[in-house]
């Protein structure tokens, strides 16, 4: 499987979820390509969140810096939530406030570890 099937399935998942739970969902035209905006957006009554959707196997998550001040410029035009949902094989998803990425010369990066102990799981964004 490509890395863009993987990445295509892996958005069309957390359209379901959240399309079951009451949300309306956009996926983003452009979404899968090196874009500046986020892969989904989500409402529902007051909750508003733009996911940017990674399936990642790597202990380590690295955003390239363009995208990633993209979509940080994105989150602060919009006053709209961006997180960035990241999920290993037989492992739940974790979002994760772009304020927890730590940035390096090229990219921003966050290991597992601290995905699963400081993002939130996908229950917790239902409200």
């Amino acid at each position: 499987m490509t890395t863009y099937q993987k990445g295509s399935r892996a958005e069309r998942e957390l359209i379901e979820y959240f399309s079951s739970n009451g949300f309306s969902v956009i996926r983003a035209a452009g979404s899968g390509v090196s874009s500046l905006s986020p892969d989904l957006l989500l409402f529902r009554r007051g909750l508003q969140y733009a996911i940017e959707a990674k399936a990642w196997e790597k202990g380590n998550l690295n955003i390239p810096r363009d995208q990633f001040l993209g979509l940080k410029a994105w989150e602060e035009n919009t006053g709209i939530t961006a997180l960035v949902g990241w999920r290993r094989n037989r492992e739940p998803w974790y979002f994760i406030p772009l304020s927890l990425f730590e940035e390096n010369p090229k990219s921003f990066a966050i290991n597992w570890k601290t995905a699963q102990e400081m993002g939130k799981k996908v229950e917790e964004l239902l409200g």
